[in-house]
């Protein structure tokens, strides 16, 4: 295959398991003049075991506003580039959308090098609805974290969210406050000799054991929420909610309920809470 000039190569590249990169993405790689790469460190041992010496160029979040114009000027040069990550399909949730935005202005073409995905792996063997959203890493502070999650699970499909490992106790607590309900699979080390894959009820998780816990991140996929569950007791809610009304906000009222109750339907709770509310108002 004959490579184009001023154009940019996004690469996949194999999320643990070497042998899983394609033909074509050999081809690219071995035709290129320069590989962009998240962590040189990290992708020369990729190279170094398909027998591949070209430049390569750190291309991270931490520099990839400094290195655009440089990469652009190459490209103009007549250099065939290729974007790869250090696993994975580059930009999902990885560094590569100012690159590839500048490239689009520039009308520097944009060629995609099909491969690997921990978001496809994951959801393939998850037993889940095929509809998914991919959400990649939570916000940093609880409060986002919250709003997020509270937004989320009002959306009827398979939720996929990239976790690190050491935080994922933190996480479970979390899913387990928003995805009542619903089922959970964990997945670590796709593609790797430790591969395993945890599966369970949200609300039966409990913290994970240290054993488990790899260095890194996890993948997670929450299942839709298809769970039949019996219909709400109106009148018990509402008179529990008339008692926390008087203590707490809406938001900790409705949170109070479903967890003292343990039902998931979450927006019909708010809705009542929310009624009882606006009839004290008036």
């Amino acid at each position: 295959m004959k490579l184009s000039l001023n154009t940019l190569y996004i690469v996949s590249t194999p999320i643990g398991n070497l042998e899983d990169i394609t033909l074509r993405a050999i081809n690219v790689l071995k035709n290129s003049d320069i590989i962009l790469c998240e962590d040189t460190r990290h992708s020369i041992k990729l190279l170094n075991h398909l027998g591949i010496k070209k430049k390569l160029i750190s291309y991270h979040k931490f520099n990839e506003k400094k290195q655009t114009s440089v990469i652009i000027e190459y490209i103009n040069q007549g250099k065939i580039l290729s974007l790869i990550s250090d696993a994975g399909t580059p930009l999902l949730s990885d560094p590569g959308k100012l690159i590839l935005n500048e490239c689009l202005k520039n009308n520097i073409s944009v060629v995609p090098i099909p491969g690997v995905s921990s978001i496809t792996t994951a959801m393939s063997v998850s037993g889940f609805s095929d509809k998914f959203l991919f959400y990649g890493f939570l916000p940093k502070t609880e409060k986002k974290i919250d709003n997020t999650l509270n937004a989320l699970s009002l959306i009827d499909y398979s939720l996929i969210f990239f976790v690190p490992s050491i935080k994922i106790d933190f996480y479970l607590k979390k899913f387990n406050k928003f995805f009542l309900g619903r089922k959970i699979m964990i997945a670590k080390e796709i593609t790797k000799v430790h591969e395993e894959f945890f599966r369970d009820e949200v609300r039966n998780i409990k913290l994970v054991k240290k054993s488990f816990i790899p260095k890194g991140e996890l993948t997670i996929v929450v299942s839709e929420n298809n769970i039949k569950s019996k219909p709400i007791d109106k009148e018990k809610i509402i008179n529990k909610a008339k008692i926390y009304l008087k203590k707490y906000s809406l938001k900790d009222t409705v949170d109070l309920i479903i967890k003292s109750e343990k039902i998931d339907k979450k927006k019909e709770v708010y809705n009542l809470c929310l009624k009882l509310k606006n009839e004290k108002k008036n």
